[in-house]
């Protein structure tokens, strides 16, 4: 087993013997111990009692930050003609069609939100295999296949975070980083899982939300109370 250092053994040791934290408390903890070199997300992450396997218990969503999520996201979209200007004033990193598509099945992924308007979707279906494992399909469920494409773009980058539960029940997401203001964080962590909490599909049985743990880049998880963590 590696051995390790002793900042993490800290982080670890800060934690022992806490769980279900209000909200409030676990930011401030993790805040507290959040000692690397760099300014580290804060990243919560929601057990739910699905199985994605079924069609009817898949659960995907997006939730826009009241606060911002801290990162500077690049936005990939296609499009042609007038949509593809528009979607350049609005701030687009990248804009393109076939050239854009080229570029992706040659490995080059220089973007974190991929939006398309409808008629590129022949198009951009051709990428799933690559786009799909990367969550970087865009998908009108969550508002990334839309004639809108300026206020998408706006939507990337402002706050906005997608969200999609793994095999394992799972969903993670990053809200904030460990700079933010705690209130500001307590609000983000809320609105995330507020927003996981109204995507229950309908066909999950039984208890939905399981559990919920914030964690920074670096540091050990936490767990939080569900009351807390739902504004109850």
């Amino acid at each position: 087993m590696a051995k390790l250092g002793k900042r993490t053994r800290a982080a670890r040791d800060a934690i022992v013997g806490k769980s279900n934290l209000s909200v409030e408390e676990a930011v401030a903890l993790i805040k507290s111990n959040a000692k690397a070199k760099f300014d580290e997300t804060v990243e919560v992450a929601v057990n739910l009692g699905v199985d994605p396997r079924h069609a009817d218990q898949m659960v995907r969503g997006v939730v826009t930050l009241p606060n911002g999520t801290g990162k500077t996201v690049r936005v990939a979209v296609f499009a042609r003609g007038p949509k593809a200007d528009e979607a350049k004033e609005a701030g687009a990193d990248i804009v393109g069609a076939e050239d854009l598509m080229q570029d992706i099945q040659n490995g080059k992924i220089e973007f974190d939100r991929c939006i398309a308007t409808p008629d590129m979707m022949p198009l951009v279906g051709r990428l799933g295999k690559i786009l799909g494992p990367r969550n970087l399909m865009p998908n009108p469920k969550v508002g990334t296949v839309t004639m809108d494409v300026a206020q998408a773009v706006a939507n990337a980058k402002g706050g906005e975070v997608q969200f999609k539960v793994e095999k394992a029940g799972i969903i993670h997401g990053g809200v904030g980083k460990v700079s933010f203001d705690a209130d500001k964080l307590t609000q983000n962590v809320r609105a995330f899982v507020d927003a996981v909490a109204k995507a229950k599909p309908t066909g999950a049985k039984g208890a939905y939300l399981r559990k919920v743990s914030l964690s920074s880049t670096m540091g050990p998880g936490v767990s939080v109370d569900l009351a807390s963590a739902t504004g109850q």
